[in-house]
């Protein structure tokens, strides 16, 4: 997900909290540098500050509604009016929430508009002998629960919402990482080994040489 918001310190608070729930963040702290990374990141979620300087949100969410880009629009504003709020709404953006917020209900927002940025997936994830549930961030195979660190977690949800189809290390990195992830770097690899001894035997998780990871 990428957030927009030009109160830097709000804008590194909200991205250390949404990482510890095991999303990948990346800030930037204006509209041209917003568009900028929207033209080459497939978002799931884009939380917006509608007063961003060099390019307006308004603007910014006006071209997000107009692009063929899947990413939804949570715009944050200082505004409370109900014509505010509806003017936001007009423009594009899929949620509205007033500063200031709870976290807790930004998270919740967040989650709810990353789910309808995919196709329609169950409340809980069934593959292979492993059940996820997402909203608790719990895992379990055959029945065993299975204690994992964040990004562990982050990997498999993404290798479960796949059904079966191959997910690339690329697409692993740009889900579960974020910007600052070195594309040249062996974390996938690394991480997924720790997720595959967790999970126990057999083994659930394939690599497909050359493509990437699934599960089948």
């Amino acid at each position: 997900m990428l957030i927009a918001e030009d109160e830097r310190m709000l804008a590194d608070s909200i991205a250390e909290g949404l990482r510890a729930e095991a999303l990948a963040v990346d800030v930037v702290y204006d509209g041209d540098a917003a568009l900028e990374r929207l033209g080459v990141n497939d978002y799931d979620v884009l939380v917006l500050d509608r007063d961003l300087p060099v390019v307006h949100g308004d603007d910014v969410c006006r071209a997000v509604a107009e692009s063929d880009a899947l990413v939804r629009v949570l715009m944050l504003t200082a505004a409370v009016t109900v014509p505010a709020r509806v003017d936001g709404l007009r423009l594009g953006a899929d949620d509205y929430l007033t500063k200031p917020f709870a976290f807790e209900e930004l998270v919740a927002r967040i989650q709810a508009l990353g789910r309808r940025a995919r196709p329609a997936a169950p409340p809980t994830l069934e593959r292979g002998g492993i059940r996820l549930d997402p909203s608790r961030r719990e895992v379990y195979r055959d029945g065993r629960y299975v204690r994992l660190a964040r990004k562990e977690f982050g990997l498999l949800a993404e290798l479960m919402l796949a059904d079966g189809a191959i997910v690339s290390a690329e697409r692993l990195l740009e889900k579960v990482w974020d910007e600052h992830a070195d594309p040249f770097t062996n974390t996938v690899r690394v991480t997924l080994m720790k997720l595959r001894r967790k999970l126990g035997d057999p083994p659930v998780i394939e690599t497909v040489p050359g493509a990437g990871y699934r599960i089948p």
